[in-house]
């Protein structure tokens, strides 16, 4: 009998009753779940062993989730969702801004929390899993499958962009969300429509994480915002590739 490998998920909180609840949800539904009651225990078991997906408070004690986020962005692409309470709007911006892939607002449904990590893990990065990729990510493409324009090259194939022929380097998301935009140059997509493209149709979450990520971005290819050379805002409507084929 063949085994199917589950998709393992580290739940990180301090409070007792929500991370009991939370992990009884996910192991319910057939993933494989690890806890840590702290930052430095959670660094620890991430570590240990490779994880799709974390579930991560922002308020901890001792190692702070933010900085948690941090450590594991040094090393790791894995999916984080942030766990984040009402007042802490400040912290979910940095935690995006770090990487973070998504966050629900204490107090939450276990429910919604479920399909919010159904909807990241279906995007399905290469490299998600600590500790690098997942093996699978050379499939002989010859890098060929890219897009060109004035000063900016998309490599869909390699999984790359290059600024005046320099490697730039971009999360996932910001590689999505510049590839989603460029497949379309002049095409002003709204944020629901880029949340449908890179996120995906069942996101749940607020739309206002795309202005975060175009942010960063165009920090990445630095680009900006008054004077674009690649991405474009449409006030009042959403974003758009500006720059000229070559």
């Amino acid at each position: 009998m063949i085994s199917v490998a589950r998709e393992r998920i580290l739940v990180v909180d301090d409070e007792t009753a929500i991370r009991d609840l939370v992990s009884s949800y996910l192991r319910n539904e057939g993933f494989e779940v690890d806890e840590a009651a702290d930052g430095e225990d959670a660094l620890v078991r991430f570590a240990r062993r490779p994880h799709d997906l974390i579930v991560l408070d922002l308020r901890l004690p001792g190692i702070g989730g933010l900085d948690v986020l941090r450590e594991i962005r040094r090393s790791s692409n894995v999916y984080v969702i942030l766990l984040t309470a009402r007042a802490d709007e400040t912290d979910k911006l940095i935690g995006l801004e770090l990487g973070a892939d998504d966050y629900i607002t204490k107090p939450f449904s276990p429910r919604e929390l479920v399909a919010r990590v159904r909807a990241v893990l279906r995007r399905r990065r290469g490299d998600a899993a600590g500790g690098g990729g997942d093996g699978d990510g050379d499939d002989g493409d010859d890098g060929d499958d890219a897009i060109r324009f004035e000063g900016l090259v998309i490599d869909i194939g390699r999984h790359e962009v290059r600024v005046d022929d320099e490697l730039v380097d971009l999360t996932t998301l910001e590689f999505q969300l510049v590839a989603a935009l460029a497949a379309a140059p002049g095409r002003v997509f709204s944020r629901r429509q880029l949340i449908e493209r890179v996120w995906g149709w069942d996101f749940y979450g607020d739309e206002r994480l795309v202005d975060v990520h175009i942010g960063n971005l165009r920090k990445a290819l630095g680009d900006a915002a008054a004077e674009p050379r690649f991405v474009g805002t449409v006030r009042g409507v959403g974003y758009k590739c500006v720059a000229r084929p070559s």
